[in-house]
Protein backbone atom coordinates (compact mmCIF):
# COMPACT_ATOMS: atom_id res chain seq x y z
CA UNK A 1 0.00 0.00 0.00
CA UNK A 2 3.24 2.39 0.92
CA UNK A 3 4.24 1.57 -2.14
CA UNK A 4 1.32 2.69 -4.11
CA UNK A 5 1.01 5.86 -2.74
CA UNK A 6 4.81 6.58 -3.18
CA UNK A 7 4.25 5.57 -6.67
CA UNK A 8 1.27 7.45 -7.52
CA UNK A 9 2.64 11.16 -5.77
CA UNK A 10 5.68 10.19 -7.72
CA UNK A 11 3.50 9.83 -11.12
CA UNK A 12 1.45 13.38 -9.93
CA UNK A 13 4.70 15.38 -9.10
CA UNK A 14 6.36 14.03 -12.43
CA UNK A 15 3.05 15.27 -14.72
CA UNK A 16 2.81 18.19 -12.90
CA UNK A 17 6.53 19.18 -13.27
CA UNK A 18 6.08 17.83 -17.02
CA UNK A 19 2.94 20.37 -17.08
CA UNK A 20 4.88 23.52 -15.96
CA UNK A 21 7.61 22.80 -18.48
CA UNK A 22 5.74 22.44 -21.47
CA UNK A 23 3.72 26.13 -20.63
CA UNK A 24 6.49 27.85 -19.96
CA UNK A 25 6.71 30.28 -22.95
CA UNK A 26 10.28 31.97 -24.30
CA UNK A 27 10.42 34.85 -26.58
CA UNK A 28 13.49 36.27 -28.19
CA UNK A 29 13.65 39.60 -29.77
CA UNK A 30 12.63 40.27 -33.85
CA UNK A 31 15.71 42.83 -33.95
CA UNK A 32 15.17 43.79 -37.82
CA UNK A 33 11.84 45.11 -36.13
CA UNK A 34 13.06 46.53 -32.60
CA UNK A 35 14.67 49.46 -31.74
CA UNK A 36 16.61 50.84 -28.57
CA UNK A 37 16.13 54.51 -28.18
CA UNK A 38 17.03 57.88 -25.75
CA UNK A 39 16.18 61.08 -25.73
CA UNK A 40 18.38 63.78 -23.59
CA UNK A 41 17.98 67.70 -23.46
CA UNK A 42 20.90 69.78 -25.02
CA UNK A 43 21.77 73.11 -23.96
CA UNK A 44 18.49 73.38 -21.91
CA UNK A 45 16.68 74.32 -25.20
CA UNK A 46 16.71 71.46 -27.09
CA UNK A 47 16.50 67.67 -27.41
CA UNK A 48 19.55 64.93 -28.94
CA UNK A 49 18.43 61.37 -30.06
CA UNK A 50 19.82 58.41 -30.31
CA UNK A 51 20.25 54.67 -30.49
CA UNK A 52 21.87 51.77 -29.89
CA UNK A 53 22.22 49.36 -33.11
CA UNK A 54 23.36 46.25 -31.14
CA UNK A 55 20.71 44.67 -28.15
CA UNK A 56 19.33 41.17 -27.59
CA UNK A 57 16.99 39.98 -24.75
CA UNK A 58 14.59 36.95 -24.16
CA UNK A 59 11.22 37.10 -21.95
CA UNK A 60 9.75 33.78 -20.31
CA UNK A 61 6.79 33.40 -18.91
CA UNK A 62 3.53 30.48 -17.80
CA UNK A 63 0.75 33.08 -17.77
CA UNK A 64 -1.22 34.33 -20.74
CA UNK A 65 -1.11 37.31 -19.43
CA UNK A 66 2.97 37.75 -19.31
CA UNK A 67 2.15 38.55 -15.86
CA UNK A 68 4.98 36.57 -14.44
CA UNK A 69 7.28 37.35 -16.77
CA UNK A 70 10.91 37.06 -16.62
CA UNK A 71 12.85 39.93 -19.22
CA UNK A 72 16.42 39.76 -19.31
CA UNK A 73 17.83 42.36 -22.28
CA UNK A 74 21.67 43.32 -22.86
CA UNK A 75 22.76 46.34 -25.07
CA UNK A 76 25.98 46.89 -26.64
CA UNK A 77 26.85 50.30 -25.73
CA UNK A 78 29.65 50.68 -28.20
CA UNK A 79 26.74 50.32 -30.68
CA UNK A 80 25.52 53.80 -29.88
CA UNK A 81 24.72 56.22 -32.97
CA UNK A 82 23.32 59.81 -32.55
CA UNK A 83 24.60 60.42 -36.31
CA UNK A 84 27.19 62.35 -35.26
CA UNK A 85 30.74 60.17 -34.87
CA UNK A 86 32.33 62.71 -32.88
CA UNK A 87 29.87 62.74 -30.49
CA UNK A 88 29.16 58.73 -30.37
CA UNK A 89 32.98 58.58 -29.73
CA UNK A 90 32.60 60.63 -26.45
CA UNK A 91 29.91 59.29 -25.76
CA UNK A 92 32.44 55.63 -25.35
CA UNK A 93 34.74 57.16 -23.64
CA UNK A 94 35.27 57.51 -19.76
CA UNK A 95 33.05 60.43 -19.47
CA UNK A 96 30.49 58.48 -20.36
CA UNK A 97 29.82 54.25 -20.85
CA UNK A 98 33.46 53.54 -20.95
CA UNK A 99 32.79 51.04 -23.52
CA UNK A 100 36.08 49.12 -23.48
CA UNK A 101 36.12 48.45 -20.11
CA UNK A 102 32.09 48.27 -19.40
CA UNK A 103 31.05 47.06 -23.19
CA UNK A 104 27.32 46.17 -21.90
CA UNK A 105 24.31 47.51 -20.42
CA UNK A 106 22.17 45.04 -18.67
CA UNK A 107 18.39 45.12 -17.52
CA UNK A 108 17.30 41.90 -15.54
CA UNK A 109 13.06 42.29 -14.54
CA UNK A 110 11.59 41.96 -11.31
CA UNK A 111 8.26 41.82 -11.62
CA UNK A 112 5.67 42.86 -14.17
CA UNK A 113 3.01 43.95 -13.23
CA UNK A 114 -0.23 44.19 -15.16
CA UNK A 115 -2.26 47.94 -14.79
CA UNK A 116 -5.28 47.07 -17.30
CA UNK A 117 -5.89 48.22 -20.90
CA UNK A 118 -2.88 46.43 -21.88
CA UNK A 119 -0.78 48.80 -19.72
CA UNK A 120 2.24 47.18 -17.59
CA UNK A 121 4.39 48.25 -14.90
CA UNK A 122 8.33 46.67 -15.39
CA UNK A 123 10.74 46.85 -12.54
CA UNK A 124 13.96 45.81 -12.59
CA UNK A 125 17.61 45.98 -12.01
CA UNK A 126 19.80 48.55 -14.43
CA UNK A 127 23.05 47.92 -14.99
CA UNK A 128 25.24 50.69 -16.93
CA UNK A 129 29.52 50.51 -16.17
CA UNK A 130 29.48 48.39 -12.79
CA UNK A 131 26.60 50.26 -11.26
CA UNK A 132 23.28 48.44 -11.12
CA UNK A 133 20.24 50.37 -10.00
CA UNK A 134 16.31 49.44 -9.46
CA UNK A 135 14.32 51.16 -12.82
CA UNK A 136 10.63 50.98 -13.27
CA UNK A 137 9.51 50.85 -17.21
CA UNK A 138 5.77 51.94 -18.56
CA UNK A 139 4.97 49.34 -20.86
CA UNK A 140 2.32 49.23 -23.67
CA UNK A 141 1.36 45.80 -24.80
CA UNK A 142 0.91 45.87 -28.37
CA UNK A 143 -0.85 42.25 -28.90
CA UNK A 144 -0.13 38.81 -30.13
CA UNK A 145 -0.56 37.85 -33.51
CA UNK A 146 -0.01 34.08 -34.91
CA UNK A 147 1.69 34.26 -38.93
CA UNK A 148 2.56 31.32 -40.62
CA UNK A 149 6.15 31.26 -39.32
CA UNK A 150 5.01 31.56 -35.56
CA UNK A 151 3.40 34.02 -32.53
CA UNK A 152 4.88 37.50 -33.03
CA UNK A 153 4.23 39.94 -29.73
CA UNK A 154 4.77 43.29 -29.32
CA UNK A 155 5.84 45.63 -26.33
CA UNK A 156 6.54 49.53 -26.15
CA UNK A 157 8.60 50.23 -22.60
CA UNK A 158 9.20 53.88 -21.50
CA UNK A 159 11.40 54.33 -18.69
CA UNK A 160 13.98 57.42 -17.67
CA UNK A 161 17.27 57.31 -15.93
CA UNK A 162 19.73 60.10 -13.70
CA UNK A 163 22.63 59.56 -16.07
CA UNK A 164 25.21 60.48 -13.08
CA UNK A 165 23.31 58.02 -11.30
CA UNK A 166 25.52 55.87 -13.20
CA UNK A 167 28.65 57.55 -13.59
CA UNK A 168 27.84 58.73 -16.92
CA UNK A 169 29.69 62.22 -15.25
CA UNK A 170 30.33 64.47 -17.41
CA UNK A 171 28.89 67.31 -16.49
CA UNK A 172 30.17 71.31 -18.37
CA UNK A 173 27.67 73.70 -17.83
CA UNK A 174 26.18 76.35 -19.96
CA UNK A 175 27.43 80.35 -19.91
CA UNK A 176 23.73 80.77 -18.45
CA UNK A 177 24.73 77.30 -15.78
CA UNK A 178 22.27 74.83 -17.05
CA UNK A 179 24.40 71.35 -18.47
CA UNK A 180 25.40 71.92 -21.45
CA UNK A 181 23.58 67.60 -21.32
CA UNK A 182 21.01 67.28 -18.96
CA UNK A 183 21.27 64.69 -16.22
CA UNK A 184 17.79 63.34 -17.25
CA UNK A 185 17.73 60.50 -19.80
CA UNK A 186 14.85 59.50 -21.55
CA UNK A 187 14.76 55.79 -22.76
CA UNK A 188 11.98 54.00 -25.68
CA UNK A 189 12.36 50.61 -25.79
CA UNK A 190 10.42 48.90 -28.80
CA UNK A 191 10.10 45.46 -29.27
CA UNK A 192 9.06 42.69 -31.73
CA UNK A 193 8.78 39.49 -30.44
CA UNK A 194 8.92 35.73 -32.10
CA UNK A 195 7.61 33.33 -29.65
CA UNK A 196 10.39 30.36 -29.45
CA UNK A 197 9.90 26.97 -30.67
CA UNK A 198 9.69 24.22 -27.54
CA UNK A 199 12.32 22.15 -27.19
CA UNK A 200 11.54 18.52 -27.24
CA UNK A 201 13.39 16.71 -24.60
CA UNK A 202 16.15 13.85 -25.28
CA UNK A 203 14.87 10.78 -26.21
Amino acid sequence: MYRKIVKTAFLAAFILGSWSASAQTKWTVDKGHSNVKFTVTHMTVSEVEGNFKVFDGSVEHTKPDFSDAKINFTVDVASVNTDNERRDGHLKSDDFFNAEKFPQMKFVSKSFKPLGNNKYELSGDLTIRDITKPITFAVTYGGTLTTSRGAKAGFKAKGTINRFDYNLKWDRATEAGGLVVEKNVDIQINLELDQAKPQTAAQ
